[in-house]
């Protein structure tokens, strides 16, 4: 059972005593004690707190030392000092973005951020802070919008980006509004792409500062220049967002260059080469002006990160010029007597070249025998994406893989696809009572096609149901509502002709409203269904789903109501798995009746991550209402880690809570005896229903859906 939140049930009670927190941090912290390292000091420095702060202390002790005990030791240390600093809010995105820091780089940098709790305490203290996850959905999509390439954003103590992830802070207090601290996380995402987009990091910035006295300092200033000739081409490409830092830009100081030392930045084609010829010719006697939205540049974690990038590109590159060969020699005919004359043009070679346009923008261009080529968007997002990297297109990625062989396109493809085809999704802890940012990494898959014959002969198994389906569902979609007492209709209502007549001879005013209009029930409706695919679906529940799936198909199909069928699965948060078995603007043909006999048992059952990308692909679909429906055959589960038991059941519960804000009906359809144990408190007393019997489920189904869309 998960302890409540001492600041939210404020205990009037006497502060523990230095002997009692001893013994409650002795119990929590036993596992990381021995004989040098005991918790007397711990319990010495929480003595003072009042009991509020104590009970909290020791909350988070407990929550944090599930994960891990050195992270909950270290917590408690730490403790004294920032609990005395935060609020209740301040405080927990601190202890968070330990665990998230943890959670992502391991246990000495998740430490860290608890040992440097002043830093934190120096950001936070204000009534007017933004948490980032208040900002996310906001700053991800403006992000996204912008960039060419995708970029992941996280938080972390400072600010930087190592070109593929836009690091910002957890918490900002900067501003005197809430407001102005949201506009602040906007522009400091903001500087983080420009750096990426504009070349910060094409040149090599170790080398330029080292040739100073000081690198640290030159590395400072180096980072101001960069700002200021960011900050000019953010004035160009986003002239409105340029004048909301108007309103940030604090009084020239006097160590602030001017007028012509930082016109060269400002000129449209400016590049991070004309900032470190201008660093060159600095004192750098005194420290770089700062920005509020500045954050530090780490030109070695970059160096990793762009050298992995473009090994990446150039090989997805080479493979996909060889392909773009490959179509362009089979287009240009060849002659009559069987020589090569027409191919010469096409094998003549690549090359691209990157022009500058005025406003000192990159634009590519590519030619192939020396006659520009309308390049495919693949190839034209890569050659993008390399010049933004390099400033140039180096003649040996133009150099295809082997022409000849149209499948190594492929192989090279297999190299960056799964990365490119990775979508993260927060995860939900319900200890931390927080989400795990981008924790669960998951790819959308077709199903394999079966074999079509199991479609028919669901349907010859079925058949006097499917007729009687047929039927039920036609009438449904036929189904005319009566509106009584209207002016004008199609027949006559005598009841209200009646009572007209009876008000009449009583000497009441006589209504007009004396007919029937029949009026068509509208259906605008688009449904998900959630096909469990987990391994304990193997046997007769597998085939209970496909079958149940081609009879719903069918009955729909009648109806005309929009619908889509998604499988799930996957093992551990590293690889959760959607299987395409029939999109929204997909026909029920041939294809989908393949994918629906070629469902198959997988792995786990992580349902969370499946939700909340269904409950995505649901906000893009147009319909008055929406429903998810999930197949399944138990409770959520996964291999080898704490997915199982309370906390999937949590994330779930949550994800399927984030499917009601967005005006989605969760429904689930199980034939586990033990659901009433858990589905209840996941899906609530009436959104789920026991089949339990699974030769039932096909007929089921469709009876199901019948009752929940009337």
């Amino acid at each position: 059972m998960q302890p409540a939140d001492p600041r939210l049930t404020m205990p009037d009670q006497a502060p523990f005593t230095e002997i009692e927190l001893g013994g409650k941090l002795d119990a929590l912290l036993n596992p990381v004690l021995s004989s040098r390292r005991t918790v007397a000091p711990l319990a010495h420095a929480l003595a003072p707190l009042d009991r509020v702060l104590q009970e909290y202390a020791l909350y988070w002790v407990e929550v944090i030392a599930r994960t891990n005990y050195e992270m909950a030791y270290q917590f408690a240390a730490a403790a004294p000092d920032a609990l005395r600093q935060l609020d209740a809010s301040a405080a927990e995105a601190w202890i968070i973005q330990a665990m998230d820091r943890y959670d992502r780089d391991g246990l000495h940098h998740g430490s860290e951020v608890f040992k440097h709790h002043s830093d934190f305490v120096t950001r936070a203290g204000s009534e007017h802070a933004i948490g980032y996850e208040e900002a996310a959905r906001v700053i991800e999509h403006f992000i996204c919008g912008l960039s060419e390439r995708r970029m992941k954003i996280d938080t972390a103590p400072v600010v930087w980006t190592d070109t593929n992830t836009l690091y910002l802070p957890p918490r900002i207090a900067v501003g005197t509004s809430r407001a102005q601290n949201f506009l602040l996380y906007k522009i400091i995402a903001t500087l983080l792409w420009a750096q990426s987009r504009y070349g910060t990091f094409n040149a090599d910035l170790e080398a330029a500062v080292q040739k100073h006295a000081d690198p640290a300092r030159a590395l400072e200033w180096l980072n101001y220049l960069e700002t200021v000739r960011l900050e000019a081409r953010i004035a160009r490409v986003l002239p409105g967002l340029a004048r909301d830092m108007e309103t940030w830009r604090e009084p020239p100081r006097s160590g602030d260059l001017r007028g012509e030392r930082l016109a060269m930045l400002h000129a449209p084609g400016a590049s991070v080469h004309d900032s470190i010829t201008l660093l060159d010719t600095l004192p750098l006697t005194e420290s770089a002006p700062r920005r509020a939205w500045m954050g530090l540049l780490r030109p070695a974690d970059a160096a990793v990160a762009r050298a992995e990038r473009l090994a990446l590109e150039k090989s997805a590159l080479q493979a996909a010029l060889a392909a773009l060969l490959n179509e362009q020699m089979q287009s240009t005919q060849t002659p009559p007597d069987g020589s090569q004359e027409g191919n010469t043009e096409s094998t003549a070679g690549f090359e691209a070249k990157a022009l500058t346009t005025p406003d000192g923008e990159a634009e590519v261009q590519l030619t192939l025998g020396g006659k520009p080529i309308t390049a495919p968007d693949l190839v034209r997002n890569l050659l993008d994406s390399i010049v933004h990297d390099v400033g140039e297109i180096p003649a040996d990625y133009l150099t295809p893989a082997d022409a000849t062989v149209t499948g190594q396109y492929d192989d090279a493809a297999e190299t960056v696809a799964p990365e490119e085809n990775l979508l993260y999704y927060d995860e939900w802890d319900h200890q931390r009572r927080h989400y795990r940012k981008q924790w669960c990494a998951l790819r959308e898959l077709d199903v394999p096609p079966g074999d079509n014959a199991f479609v028919e002969a669901t349907l010859k198994k079925y058949a006097p149901q499917v007729t009687q389906l047929r039927r039920s569902f036609e009438l449904l979609r036929g189904e005319d509502r009566l509106l009584k007492r209207v002016r004008h209709g199609d027949d006559i209502d005598l009841d209200a002709v009646i009572a007209a007549y009876a008000d009449m001879r009583s000497g009441s005013e006589f209504t007009d409203r004396l007919f029937i209009k029949r009026h068509k029930a509208e259906r605008n409706l688009a449904v998900m269904f959630m096909v469990d695919m987990s391994g304990s679906t193997k046997g007769w529940i597998n085939e209970a789903e496909r079958e149940a799936l081609v009879l719903l198909s069918e009955a729909l199909e009648i109806l005309g109501d929009r619908y889509a069928i998604y499988g799930f699965s996957g093992m551990t948060r590293k690889r959760c798995e959607i299987f395409r078995v029939k999109r929204f603007d997909e026909p029920y043909a041939s294809a989908v009746q393949q994918r629906i006999a070629g469902i198959a048992p997988q792995d786990y059952t992580r349902m969370g991550v499946a939700i909340r990308h269904l409950t995505a692909l649901l906000e893009q679909v147009d319909a008055r209402t929406k429903l998810l429906i999930t197949l399944s055959d138990g409770k959520p589960d996964d291999y080898s880690d704490n997915y199982r038991g309370e906390y999937g059941i949590e994330d779930t519960r949550q994800a399927l809570l984030e499917a009601h804000r967005a005006g989605i009906k969760p429904f689930c359809i199980t034939i586990d005896r033990e659901a009433r144990d858990y589905l209840p408190h996941m899906y609530g007393a009436v959104n789920w229903t026991l089949v339990d019997d699974v030769a039932r489920l096909p007929l089921k189904v469709a009876d199901i859906y019948r009752r929940l869309t009337t």
